[in-house]
């Protein structure tokens, strides 16, 4: 099956300790039947045999040599025990940390189509559970199967070398327990599967409920989020309920089965015993050693329930891991040595979305250095055209190009380090506003982060935190206004000194007096060369921009400055009279007079 070669596949670089596990399992397992050995043969010798106190005088030594055996034996299977368990979670847990390395690290370099196409809660469940799932088959259900087989084996040879005949008999129940654990295993599949799917979607609950409950709080709708949840929980459980009931329809057969065995060898055991085919030690040899055939028969349920759980989780795994992206660095890409200059150029550029147009055509050119703003109305597809810039997502048709050369044939690491992007859904990490800052460049000076809050307004609101730059902010910046994080995000953006600064309703959520501050910042007192894309709704965000794409439906309606589209009918003087109160016809027709 593929999922168990994939996992020996991963197995790479403990398959010897995991080989030396498995016969180690053996050996141990196989070691079982030296007990019941000499007690058979102290039995028959010692105690049983008509000649049982003459032996005792006259065979000592054999005596001790059976005890020493018996007791030898044990402490040296204990002994291989313990280092087989030792080589199952030191193979088991570097597979494991393998496999979770490789899985978070093709998650990260994944691009945006795929977490529009996966929830946070079932990443976060292929990570955590079904990867725990993956390694209690290796460390449990694997080795399980193999002391069981290794058990039954080797005690029903010892049985065949005792009496073939009882040996039959005990053996007459296993076609019966293979059959029930075949049904069984025609029915495990699906239920589990079910399992899995409900986990992933308890977990995505979970998740976006304790993401979001400011905005819960907000609307009060605790009661109403409970009750959704309530409502995956329980199909959680109605899931396991139902793979349960799977398995405990047929538990008790095997255990009947199994059990049986007992009777069996009571009936068999006591009518050779009469026959003198069997001897007393042997019979106690037997009866001794039948939990050796009767408990891999009751285990096999386990691991065959086991084992399709595991299916279920490596299946999900499996399609994250062979997950590959759609955009990554072509094979003629260049990899530019320089800073990049910042010309960006769209040529004949449209982008969909299964089939659904986003932009049309779009044709324009942003000179190095240029201070843009990108204006529309909403879902007219302003942050769809920012995000082809650095290959967030590939246009459908047309070129995207920055410095003259097709976005397509730059690395991507290195077109990515070139610019800078402040969204308006800030993310902070769960850390100081100084690494927050410093995120795209560890290495940062201190004073260079201090400037770059300067420069993003933020200083002065950091100056009066217990903390100041060491502050630990909350998860996503739980305790911070939306503007204190706008800012810090600005300043994150600049940190990098990027070819590109792409800004996305940046300062939506701080006051004028604050915009315009930043406005001068990044206009007069950066320190590296930089072109400005702003994405805005503000007429004070854009009057002193050197050129505004104006976007309706995907297209370009307008180009130009503040200057000249005021003086045009269309949807920048809309907002301008909308924003300043002011009449604009009525204002000209007034200065013609």
């Amino acid at each position: 099956m593929f999922q168990l070669r994939w996992l020996w596949k991963n197995m790479k670089g403990s398959r010897a300790a995991y080989i030396a596990a498995l016969f180690l399992s053996i050996a141990c397992n196989v070691m079982y039947i030296t007990s019941p050995y000499f007690q058979s043969k102290i039995i028959d010798t010692f105690i049983s045999n008509d000649n049982a106190l003459e032996n005792l005088k006259n065979q000592k030594s054999l005596l001790w040599w059976l005890l020493v055996g018996m007791v030898g034996f044990t402490l040296l299977r204990t002994v291989l025990q313990y280092a087989c368990n030792m080589y199952y979670e030191t193979a088991s847990q570097g597979m494991i940390y393998r496999v979770r390395t490789h899985l978070f690290r093709k998650i990260e370099n994944q691009d945006m189509d795929f977490y529009d196409r996966y929830r946070t809660g079932d990443l976060m469940t292929r990570l955590t559970g079904d990867l725990d799932m993956v390694r209690h088959m290796v460390s449990w259900v694997i080795k399980g199967c193999v002391e069981s087989i290794a058990l039954f084996t080797a005690s029903m040879v010892y049985f065949f070398s005792i009496d073939v005949r009882t040996a039959f008999c005990i053996l007459a129940m296993t076609p019966a327990i293979f059959i029930v654990t075949r049904k069984f295993s025609k029915r495990a599949g699906p239920a589990y599967r079910k399992v899995r799917e409900a986990s992933s979607s308890l977990n995505t609950a979970a998740q976006e409920n304790i993401s979001g409950n400011r905005v819960v709080k907000a609307f009060a709708r605790e009661d109403y989020e409970i009750e959704k949840f309530r409502e995956k929980d329980e199909q959680y459980r109605t899931a396991n309920i139902k793979a349960a009931k799977v398995w405990l329809r047929y538990q008790p057969m095997i255990d009947f089965a199994a059990g049986s065995l007992a009777v069996i060898l009571l009936l068999a055991g006591g009518i050779f015993m009469i026959k003198q085919h069997l001897t007393m030690g042997q019979y106690v040899a037997i009866s001794g050693l039948l939990w050796a055939v009767s408990n891999p028969m009751r285990n096999m349920g386990n691991y065959v329930n086991d084992f399709f759980r595991f299916m279920a989780s490596a299946g999900k795994i499996i399609e994250i891991y062979y997950e590959a992206p759609k955009i990554i660095d072509r094979s003629d890409a260049k990899e530019d040595e320089e800073r990049l200059k910042g010309d960006i150029e769209f040529k004949n550029v449209s982008y969909s979305i299964k089939g659904k147009p986003i932009l049309k055509d779009l044709n324009f050119k942003i000179n190095a250095g240029e201070h843009v703003v990108i204006m529309g109305a909403t879902g007219s597809g302003k942050t769809s055209l920012i995000n082809l810039i650095p290959r967030f997502y590939e246009c459908t048709e047309g070129t995207v190009l920055v410095d003259g050369t097709d976005v397509r044939r730059h690395k991507l690491h290195t077109l990515r380090k070139n610019i800078s992007i402040a969204t308006q859904d800030v993310l902070l990490y769960s850390d100081t506003i100084d690494s927050n800052i410093a995120f795209g460049d560890s290495e940062l000076e201190e004073e260079y982060v201090k400037r770059c809050a300067e420069l993003a307004a933020a200083s002065e609101f950091i100056e009066k935190l217990p903390m100041k730059y060491e502050t630990i902010v909350g998860e996503r910046g739980v305790g911070l206004s939306g503007g204190q994080k706008q800012r810090i995000s600005l300043a994150r953006a600049l940190a990098v000194r990027p070819s590109v600064l792409i800004l996305d309703d940046t300062t939506s959520a701080v006051d004028m007096e604050t915009e315009s501050f930043i406005q001068q910042s990044l206009d007069k007192k950066l320190d590296f060369p930089c072109t400005k894309i702003v994405i805005a709704q503000r007429i004070s965000s854009s009057k002193n921009a050197d050129k505004i794409i104006i976007l309706e439906d995907g297209r370009i309606s307008d180009i130009g400055t503040h200057e000249e589209l005021i003086q045009r009918e269309g949807y920048y003087r809309q907002i301008y009279e909308l924003q300043s109160g002011i009449n604009c016809a009525a204002e000209e027709s007034g200065v013609r007079a």
